[in-house]
């Protein structure tokens, strides 16, 4: 499970739509809004499955590559565009703009939290002398993470910001996980990686981590199987239950 049979990882990284902060929802909402226009104006196509497809196309990665893998697996083939294009249809850039601005949208109305299990969590992992990152594909992450008042209890925090300014590739691609790891000072294997995402489980394990842990908050606990057949180690219905089963402390 980690670098040392006997020990427990030294060092914990989070994602954090869905598994810190209660926004998954949020995300697949916005999702819906902007491929569902794309799909209207491509013809007879069946509307976005903000359950199914939004767990296997666009959960966890960056919006370009999201709205990519979406419309390539619809077969609509559209071109790429710029990053400089208005919220619309005609290219892959631009159904991402509209995905961000229905976010925003919803961000304003709505608003995020995180949940109930992850203050305690991380205050116990603090006090059993675990330093913790979170990380984000999202650009809004860092924001949110300090508006839901856990930051203090974060060493690192790597989001869509970092990922831009330093050229790191998303999910699945590990990058992100390993740029967390350096930061925390603590190798791969020695180190435990918490998601809730498809791509973050696959991104996990091709990064050599030494425990990869999937965390399925659904009410029937449905994505449990598809995260185990992704290469998670464990999955837990909290964060609570991973500190217990792999710290062994108590909350």
């Amino acid at each position: 499970m980690t670098g040392s049979r006997h020990s427990p990882p030294r060092a914990l990284v989070l994602d954090t739509d869905g598994v810190l902060l209660d926004s998954a929802g949020l995300h697949a909402a916005a999702w819906k809004t902007a491929l569902d226009a794309c799909l209207e104006a491509g013809g007879e196509q069946p509307p976005f499955d903000a359950d199914d497809e939004y767990r296997r196309f666009v959960d966890g990665r960056p919006r370009y590559d999201g709205a990519a893998a979406f419309l390539a697996a619809r077969g609509l083939g559209l071109p790429a565009g710029t990053p400089r294009d208005p919220p619309g249809n005609a290219t892959i850039w631009s159904v991402a703009a509209h995905k961000e601005r229905a976010f925003a949208e919803l961000l304003r109305t709505d608003g995020v939290t995180a949940f109930a299990d992850v203050r305690p969590a991380l205050t116990a992992l603090r006090g059993a002398g675990v330093p913790c990152a979170a990380v984000s594909a999202s650009r809004h992450a860092r924001p949110l993470i300090r508006a839901a008042g856990i930051a203090r209890l974060l060493c690192v925090i790597v989001d869509g910001e970092d990922a831009a300014r330093l050229g790191l590739p998303g999910k699945p691609d590990p990058a992100l996980f390993l740029r967390a790891a350096a930061l925390l000072s603590s190798r791969p294997q020695e180190t435990a990686v918490i998601e809730d995402a498809l791509a973050g489980v696959v991104a996990a394990r091709r990064g050599g981590f030494g425990l990869v842990a999937g965390v399925d908050r659904t009410p029937l606990r449905s994505t449990t199987a598809a995260l185990r057949e992704q290469g998670a180690d464990l999955v837990v219905p909290d964060l609570t239950t991973l500190f217990r089963s792999v710290w062994g402390g108590t909350v």
